[in-house]
């Protein structure tokens, strides 16, 4: 049988950038394992990683410190490639899952089974990824009219993330103290206290999500020319956009549920990887460790900027994605369009 050739286009740049992205990740993630109560050195760091050295240095380095490094690390990836998919998905710069209701649908759902009980032991990436899934599929309904399109999903997506809010803030104040002490630790975005119990089911999640979608990339960027010229080239429109969908809904379930709604990340890291990328749409492996750089980054700062206080890491992020997002509002008023 004769292989069918295959074609594709090669840019250094683009390669380029995520060689430079991976390395400063790395850099910064075995940086992070080095702060702590007790000091180790990069290089002693580096050794515990691999298992060799010191066994107390082993023993900090594995079992302390790497669960919630690895949290933020795919946490990151998983923000960043959510925020590409819905950008390029609706040809909106500011179609991110923290501004179209699907972070604040997580969160309620999790707050939901921490301050009513109603977790049925199913623990906090199930129910992420219940809400997630569950407001998902209400705002694609309701932006359902003969198909459906990017701006009324944003249009729909706002107005449903609100009503999750106000939900969310009704079940704080409802709960008992310790309870809301709990919702609002997470609420916020947090590594502080993360295990190998959050690792795992983030990194089985990342392992089936991501090259999905990738090999939704190129069926992505058809959507770009329009819902008329895609259908022109042979993508069916509503199931790959429904795909498109699932796959970032997912990935963005797993991460909330793992490290609370870290703001902002889904937002900025797909238009930082652009800009520094140069390209029509925001690149996908680049926007996922721009998201990766952008959580180790904050939670790094947040450990080391008021001494003898970790600040959780949703609080970096949101003062950093703030300007970000004023940015994306003025750019796009200048433009006379939604992006």
């Amino acid at each position: 049988m004769a292989l069918p050739p295959v074609s594709g286009v090669f840019r250094p740049r683009l390669v380029a950038l995520c060689a430079v992205l991976t390395a400063v990740t790395f850099l910064l993630f075995c940086w992070g394992l080095t702060t702590g109560d007790y000091p180790i050195g990069f290089t002693d760091v580096v050794r515990a990683l691999v298992g060799s050295g010191d066994p107390g240095t082993v023993l900090v380095v594995r079992e302390l410190r790497l669960p919630r490094a690895l949290v933020g690390l795919l946490a990151g990836i998983a923000f960043g490639v959510s925020g590409a998919l819905f950008q390029t998905m609706t040809r909106n710069p500011l179609a991110s899952p923290d501004m179209i209701g699907l972070t604040q649908g997580a969160g309620t759902a999790v707050v939901a089974g921490i301050v009513l009980g109603w977790d049925g032991g199913l623990g906090t990436q199930a129910l992420g990824l219940f809400g997630a899934l569950a407001t998902a599929l209400i705002v694609y309904a309701l932006a359902w009219r003969r198909g459906t399109t990017g701006y009324r999903i944003i249009l729909v997506g706002i107005g449903v993330a609100w009503i999750c809010t106000s939900a969310t803030d009704y079940l704080v104040a409802k709960g008992g103290r310790f309870q809301a002490q709990a919702a609002l630790g997470w609420l916020v975005g947090n590594l502080n206290g993360r295990t190998w119990d959050q690792v795992g089911p983030l990194a089985v999640a990342l392992a089936v999500l991501l090259p999905t979608a990738l090999l939704l990339g190129r069926l992505l960027r058809t959507l770009q020319l329009g819902d008329d010229v895609a259908t022109g080239l042979g993508t069916r429109v509503q199931p790959v956009r429904l795909a498109i969908l699932l796959a970032g809904v997912g990935l963005i379930a797993f991460a909330t549920a793992s490290a609370g709604p870290v703001a902002f990340v889904a937002l900025a890291a797909p238009q930082i990887a652009q800009r520094l990328a140069r390209t029509a749409w925001p690149p996908t492996v680049a926007s996922g460790l721009t998201g990766a750089l952008v959580v180790l980054g904050g939670d790094l700062v947040a450990r080391t900027l008021v001494p003898g206080t970790e600040l959780p890491v949703g609080i970096v992020t949101g003062v950093l994605g703030a300007p970000v997002l004023l940015w994306l509002l003025a750019r796009a008023n200048r433009a006379g369009s939604g992006g």
